[in-house]
């Protein structure tokens, strides 16, 4: 939090991802806080989700000791686009809007 590399937005930022990845972000509401002055709720779920995402990714190619392979991951940026398909990415999203549930279940209380 303390480096000059990064402004406040990237800061908290990291924080969040960090408290993502330890899993202790639902239960601290000081830096949901701190989160929240600075980014909006939407951004504050794509935080989440892109945190959540790489810590998957991470933990199931890891437990599968799937390398990951750097040199062909670049090669493969510099041969064919990465950039999403804007009418499958609408498309998806369309079908989670749709398939949405009215009610969610209560949560449980921890134990």
């Amino acid at each position: 939090m303390d480096s000059p590399l990064l402004n406040d937005r990237e800061k908290h930022a990291v924080l969040w991802a960090e408290h993502v990845t330890k899993n202790t972000a639902r239960s601290d509401d000081e830096v949901f806080a701190k989160v929240a002055k600075l980014f909006s709720e939407e951004e504050i779920v794509e935080l989440t989700f892109v945190s959540a995402y790489f810590n998957f990714r991470n933990r199931f190619m890891d437990s599968l000791n799937i390398p990951v392979d750097v040199t062909e991951g670049k090669d493969a940026i510099k041969t064919r686009s990465v950039q999403a398909n804007p009418d499958k990415l609408k498309a998806y999203l369309q079908f989670v809007i749709d398939n949405w549930p009215d009610e969610f279940p209560a949560p449980t209380p921890d134990e």
